[in-house]
């Protein structure tokens, strides 16, 4: 079973979460953060993961030290969950396109080992919800630190912030759901020429 369980405690954040790849979409999410939270549960139900997430932190300083360290914990526990990584697709579309009324954003990804961003998506408002939009970059730059993948999001057109910002989760959600599948034809392969991720 493709599962894990990650704790992060530091004296900025103390997160406890599990995650499993091969899930229904079931997930509890509870960062103190009240639009982080519906982008957490999209991202879960869109992608199928079962998500169990409580994170606590110095919200009182700024919401920096939480959002980027809930998706250094996100990133880590795909890792671990992940294993040695035989048999997946590894990569989500060349080309994930998402949809959201308005808006439409586009992620591909790849598992190979080597964390890199760009993050190519502009907000207008400083809050969406509760949540500052400038954090929504560090959380997926937090997300490939953890999970160690190569990560590109692009929205193509602008609109109402809400929206772009749920069709960046749901369309990563899709990708990363992709790019964690098993093939059986590649069942128990290392999907790399180097033999080794």
């Amino acid at each position: 079973m493709r599962i894990s369980k990650i704790e992060r405690n530091t004296k900025e954040t103390q997160i406890s979460l599990k995650l499993n790849l091969d899930g229904k979409g079931d997930a509890s999410v509870q960062t103190g953060i009240g639009f982080f939270d519906h982008m957490l549960l999209s991202f879960a139900k869109h992608g199928l993961f079962d998500l169990t997430l409580v994170a606590k932190g110095d919200l009182e300083v700024d919401q920096h030290h939480l959002v980027e360290d809930v998706g250094i914990a996100l990133g880590s526990a795909f890792s671990q969950a992940l294993g040695d990584k035989k048999g997946i697709s590894r990569a989500g579309s060349f080309l994930f396109a998402y949809p959201m009324d308005e808006t439409l954003s586009c992620i591909a990804l790849d598992f190979g080992g080597r964390a890199y961003l760009n993050f190519d998506a502009r907000f207008e408002r400083e809050f969406i919800g509760e949540l500052q939009s400038d954090l929504i970059k560090e959380f997926f730059a937090g997300f490939v630190q953890g999970a160690r993948c190569n990560l590109h999001i692009r929205n193509l057109y602008d609109g109402n912030d809400h929206h772009k910002c749920e069709g960046i989760f749901k369309g990563f959600a899709k990708a990363l759901s992709q790019a964690v599948s098993v093939s059986k034809n590649a069942e128990g392969k290392i999907p790399s020429t180097k033999g080794m991720i």
